[in-house]
């Protein structure tokens, strides 16, 4: 039983350290390797997979703010002392990517290269890269100026430019060039989105990573609404979306109720009024929660 170590976002310029911890606790997942060899769509598939069979997962995160404060060092412990904390399976090895062990414990072993030699380490790799990708390109929204959903805070040329152009940002890391010992001038956000809407932008990513085409989003009348309309294979989808918190008092699909198909077939029936061209349409529902926002299910015909 061992437990992989791999992290994401070292050394980037904005945005969190994320430390990925996975037991896969020998079930095989095909495919797993070093995440950075991996199309953003393959990680994507691959991290739902390793959520599906692993043992044990466990994500540590640690903000800009922090790294600033108690420096890159100490803040690789910290995220790999809250990813091991989400580990609730017996394991007896830990491997860590790279050369440097970040925690004091006997059971640790450094490996260069482990994200692809070892599957439990190349999940970590995978699953921390998901998550960081994912909390960066909600984030863009909040702060558009920056390009963020494209490098995700790393260093590159756009997004120097930014820097000269509009300032830091407060998940900035003031501690690394080329912020450090810039001016004082901060980025003002834009309105942050409502959960609601960070959910239904994650569900449209989800549909386009599967393959679908996004023909409208947000439809409204008077009389009713559709989240998301989108084409696959040919057929049109009604995606009603559903988001929760947590899912203390049932998930979001549990509010799919025989009332709501009927809203549901009525609103896609309006809209198909002036889309003649538009024959085989399906209702579908798509269930996410958490903090970050996760996809749970996504159920293509209801």
């Amino acid at each position: 039983m061992i437990v992989g170590i791999d992290e994401v976002g070292r050394g980037s310029w904005a945005g969190p350290l994320v430390v990925g911890a996975v037991v896969m606790g020998g079930e095989a997942v095909d495919g797993l390797t070093d995440s950075k060899k991996l199309t953003a769509k393959k990680r994507e598939i691959l991290s739902l997979l390793i959520k599906q069979t692993a043992a044990g997962i466990g994500i540590g995160w640690v903000s800009a703010k922090t790294v600033d404060q108690i420096g890159i060092s100490r803040s690789l412990t910290l995220a790999t002392q809250r990813a091991l904390a989400g580990i609730h399976c017996d394991y007896d090895q830990i491997i860590i990517d790279g050369t440097v062990n970040f925690i004091d414990d006997p059971r640790v072993t450094t490996m260069k290269q482990a994200d692809l030699l070892v599957p439990s380490v190349s999940a970590a790799s995978i699953i921390a890269k998901v998550a960081r990708d994912h909390y960066m390109t909600t984030i863009a929204q909040v702060f558009p100026d920056y390009g963020f959903e494209r490098h995700v805070g790393y260093g590159t040329a756009a997004h120097q430019a930014a820097l000269a152009l509009v300032g830091v940002s407060p998940i900035h890391r003031m501690s690394f060039a080329p912020m450090k010992g810039s001016s004082p001038i901060v980025a003002r956000p834009v309105r942050p989105p409502t959960s609601g809407q960070l959910a239904e932008e994650m569900a449209a990513q989800h549909l386009v990573r599967a393959g679908f085409r996004l023909i409208e989003r947000n439809w409204k009348t008077k009389w009713c609404e559709i989240d998301i309309i989108a084409e696959r294979s040919g057929y049109v989808h009604f995606v009603e979306v559903k988001y929760r918190k947590n899912n203390q008092q049932g998930d979001g699909l549990s509010y799919i109720t025989p009332k709501k198909q009927r809203q549901m077939k009525f609103a896609a029936e309006l809209w198909l009024q002036s889309k003649p061209e538009y024959v085989a349409t399906v209702l579908s529902a798509m269930s996410l929660s958490g903090t970050p926002i996760i996809v749970e299910e996504f159920i293509e015909q209801i």
